[in-house]
């Protein structure tokens, strides 16, 4: 009689279970460790803040200055007089400047003997230089000349015009403030040096507004008027 098999399993010995470790919160960190990184943290935010503000935090640019010119609103356009038959041609020199009157600040007086200048308006160039092709303009249309050529040139001319800006300013010490404008003239003949006639030309308008705007109205207004009667005085003499 067979009796049936039974198969025992191989005892395998156990592997005891390992105990879990218990996980450890953290602990609070030390005073000294909470101080350092609260200095941090408020430190980078100031960096990030100043960065941010740096432009705001500059003062702004300054404005640049105003400029004003001597010519002045455009005049109509008038027919300039036909020159006399074997009129001289004029050179127009430049125009010297004399001391404190040489540069482009809009120039003014408050006590005598005293010139200042103001700090946000000035010329767009120096007076001088601006009257420059103002003169070459006003004295081709007077009819005097042949020709009237701006100095430098590589032409000859007859005659030539040799000028100095003795004042241009605006003049606080009266109500309204005024502006005098003062040109010497001398014509020169260019063969022999000889002075052929000069003149002082001096002119005061009283400005619209006591500011550098209504000076520089003014000053267009006097340079007209001297122009005018250095035209006026070329003429007559290059007709003699």
């Amino acid at each position: 009689m067979n009796l049936p098999c039974t198969v025992h399993p191989r005892s395998t010995p156990m592997t005891p279970a390992r105990p879990l470790r218990a996980l450890r919160r953290p602990g609070p960190l030390p005073p000294a460790r909470v101080s350092a990184a609260l200095l941090s943290t408020a430190l980078l935010s100031m960096a990030l803040l100043l960065v941010g503000c740096t432009g705001s935090l500059l003062p702004p640019p300054a404005a640049p200055p105003a400029k004003f010119t001597l010519d002045g609103p455009a005049q109509p356009a008038g027919m300039p007089r036909a020159p006399a038959a074997g009129a001289p041609t004029l050179v127009v020199a430049v125009p010297r400047a004399a001391p404190g009157f040489d540069s482009a600040r809009m120039v003014y007086r408050r006590q005598p003997q005293q010139l200042e200048a103001f700090a946000f308006h000035e010329w767009v160039d120096t007076p001088a230089r601006m009257l420059a092709p103002l003169m070459v303009h006003a004295l081709q249309a007077s009819g005097g000349f042949s020709a009237v050529l701006p100095a430098p040139t590589t032409a000859s001319g007859a005659w030539r015009l040799e000028s100095e800006l003795i004042r241009l300013q605006q003049d606080f010490s009266t109500q309204p403030s005024q502006v005098r404008l003062t040109l010497r003239a001398v014509l020169v003949d260019s063969a022999t040096r000889q002075v052929i006639g000069w003149r002082e030309f001096d002119e005061t308008v009283a400005a619209a507004s006591d500011d550098p705007a209504g000076g520089a109205a003014a000053a267009s207004a006097a340079t007209q008027r001297v122009l005018a009667a250095l035209a006026a005085f070329s003429a007559v003499q290059a007709r003699r």
